[in-house]
């Protein structure tokens, strides 16, 4: 062979071998939108969330209506379990799912830092604006309205659950009318506390000081321990001050379990009928029904709630922007969010819809919770939903309360601090994390 003919087939031999390699990183090199690694399989994507959000269901009908996305459902525990974690993953750009659950406390910590989030306007989301109630549109807007972090999962109009076997027990009424007209302002709800202590059922009249505290502060303020400027104004709101005496007069008067919420001790006390009543949004209903399981089913009621309405928590599905499914994750959130999604939640755990055709439903608009005796609670939840005025909350909304203030305010009504102690210390360590 001569030279001439070897470096022609050395050069043959050389193209080949560069252009089999090409096709191969051109094959491997998966785009977001192709549905596997190999291109022959669905993709699978994770979900994380908290609580008892009622995805499950959602979860299968989504996975049925898209057949090449399949769905990790991850459950991280509580809120204060989930945060943390989550805080981790978004700065180290690693680990977290493709879509996450963002209480609205969470959500607003990642409004003023929300880099680590991808902006669900640029996958399609400006079309969705009229799907949803317009405050949790809003809400999930940066402070420049140019970035959309989330979509809204469910919101929080307030009632009061209550167990009628121990208003029975009590003398006092159960009819859910009846109980309503017990307490139109939170002076009564406690003049009621009052009397129910005085039958000596066994029981408390409500699980702690902090559970009351959160909706009295939601019905009358339009922040909490933040202004609009994201000053810190908890130790002058006197909304909150107000709230915290409410709550600690109660303690005084031996009213309160005195429980720490989220507690293994809170999840007994449910099942062991340990109190009569607690404020319970939409979302609560599912918690009340997975820690009192069968020991609760019919017992449990709906009333209203003392005051005037108000919001108590709602949260959001945003997508981490170091996901790598950022199309298929957004198809999930669309789902979960919209009607569908939104009816099989309620149909599951409870949580009301943000989504405006799931609430003029009827499944949601006539539907019955059978585990609260029946109790309407579609009429008693949708229709004050579309009237909410949530209130603002701030950038560290969530760990000031969690981690400085409901502490403290635990240590009190457990007798540890006085409550001029509890205060101080309440207002001194949320005021620390919201300057730190």
């Amino acid at each position: 062979m001569s030279v001439t003919s070897r470096r022609l087939r050395s050069i043959a031999t050389a193209a080949l071998t560069v252009g089999l390699t090409l096709g191969m990183t051109a094959c491997s090199a998966k785009k977001d939108d192709e549905p596997s690694a190999d291109g022959t399989g669905p993709v699978t994507i994770s979900l994380s969330y908290f609580g008892t959000p009622g995805f499950n269901q959602a979860v299968k009908d989504f996975e049925a209506a898209n057949p090449n996305i399949k769905v990790d459902v991850k459950n991280e525990g509580q809120t204060k379990d989930f945060a943390p974690k989550l805080a981790q993953w978004i700065s180290a750009g690693s680990g977290a799912s493709d879509v996450v659950m963002l209480e609205e406390g969470m959500l607003l910590q990642y409004l003023k830092d929300n880099k680590g989030f991808a902006n669900l306007l640029d996958l399609g989301a400006a079309s969705l604006e009229k799907d949803y109630l317009s405050f949790k549109w809003k809400n999930a807007f940066t402070a420049d309205g140019k970035k959309l972090v989330g979509l809204g999962t469910d919101v929080g109009p307030l009632a009061m659950c209550y167990r009628t076997d121990l208003f029975q027990k009590a003398g006092l009424p159960v009819d859910r009318d009846a109980v309503s007209k017990l307490w139109p302002t939170w002076q009564e709800y406690v003049k009621q506390g009052e009397i129910f202590k005085s039958k000596n059922t066994g029981a408390a009249w409500t699980d702690s000081a902090t559970s009351v505290m959160q909706p009295y502060i939601m019905q009358n303020a339009d922040s909490w321990f933040y202004d609009k400027s994201d000053k810190y104004i908890g130790d002058t709101n006197k909304a909150v001050k107000d709230a915290y005496d409410l709550g600690m007069d109660m303690a005084a008067k031996g009213l309160t379990a005195k429980l720490a919420r989220w507690q293994a001790d809170w999840d007994a006390a449910f099942k062991n009928a340990a109190f009569a009543t607690v404020p319970c949004p939409p979302w609560y209903t599912g918690v009340i029904k997975e820690r009192a399981g069968d020991a609760g089913k019919n017992k449990w009621d709906i009333a209203t709630i003392p005051g005037k309405g108000g919001n108590w928590g709602g949260s959001y599905l945003a997508i981490p922007e170091q996901s790598k499914h950022k199309k298929q994750a957004f198809e999930l959130i669309k789902f979960i969010t919209g009607k569908q999604g939104g009816l099989d939640a309620f149909a599951e755990a409870g949580p009301l819809p943000s989504s405006i055709a799931a609430l003029d439903d009827p499944k949601i608009t006539e539907a019955k919770n059978e585990y609260f005796n029946n109790a309407p609670v579609g009429k008693i939840y949708a229709a004050a939903a579309k009237d909410l005025k949530p209130i603002y909350l701030g950038p560290k909304h969530q760990a000031l309360w969690e981690n400085g203030f409901e502490p403290a305010m635990q240590a009190a009504e457990q007798g540890k601090l006085s409550a001029q102690a509890g205060w101080e210390k309440a207002i001194k360590d949320s005021k620390a994390l919201a300057e730190g």
